[in-house]
């Protein structure tokens, strides 16, 4: 080989060689707020650059992500309710789907209509299986969005004997009275980044009630602690 091609192949040995090095100490330089750590001089004059471009990655994973996540959800939505008639035009079926839904709620404040839908629970509590579906499913919507709802009431709840380990949840049911469990309430614990959760049956004094919007202890739980949470007493 050459005096030139050996140089060369010096070059990217000695390149790769500090790769290793690099990437731990770009990796400090992200987990810390301080100066950047001390680097060898012969990987400077890749340091910078690198880390600033990776910088600017990251940066922009945060902004494109939540808005690209959001606006696919958004139209798996409208896609899958639009569909639901069948209609050739996009868009019609989506807006009929919204007016219908909201024209059995106007029928459905009315009293007439409220003894018809009372009927049909009766009718369907008398199916098994029919039952534990439609009785599921109008539970959980009550419980965010109806008239009996259960995920207002945000609460601390003792862990421990002592106090000293707390869990946030909800409180849904504040008598165990009709079971037996006189003294006891029910709260559910959700789960960070996910949709399940625990129900737990607690002993009422190990339960205290958060000043703050539901909304928001929601959204704190769900994301792990990342978001903040500000007392509804809290001047802003």
């Amino acid at each position: 080989m050459t005096a030139a091609g050996l140089t060369a192949s010096g070059a990217v040995v000695c390149r790769f060689r500090f790769l290793p090095l690099f990437v731990i100490s770009a990796f400090r330089y992200f987990r810390s707020s301080s100066s950047p750590p001390f680097v060898s001089p012969a990987v400077c004059r890749y340091y910078h650059p690198v880390t600033r471009l990776f910088n600017y990655f990251l940066r922009g994973l945060v902004v494109v992500v939540p808005l690209a996540l959001t606006v696919y959800v958004c139209i798996v939505i409208f896609r899958t309710i639009d569909s639901w008639l069948g209609l050739p035009i996009r868009g019609v079926g989506f807006a009929i789907t919204l007016l219908l839904i909201t024209l059995v709620g106007f029928m459905a404040s009315s009293l007439i209509t409220r003894s018809l839908i009372a009927a049909l629970d009766r009718l369907f509590d008398r199916l098994p299986f029919v039952r534990l579906l439609y009785s599921s499913a109008k539970d959980m919507l009550n419980a965010f969005v109806g008239e009996k709802r259960r995920f207002d009431k945000p609460v601390l709840v003792s862990l421990s004997a002592d106090g000293a380990v707390k869990a946030i949840a909800f409180l849904t049911s504040e008598s165990m009275s009709s079971l037996g469990v006189a003294g006891h309430v029910t709260v559910y614990m959700p789960q960070s980044y996910g949709f399940a959760g625990h129900m737990v049956v607690v002993p009422v004094e190990r339960v205290q009630r958060i000043d703050a919007d539901a909304a928001a202890v929601m959204a704190y739980i769900i994301s792990g602690g990342v978001t903040q949470v500000v007392s509804r007493n809290t001047p802003r």
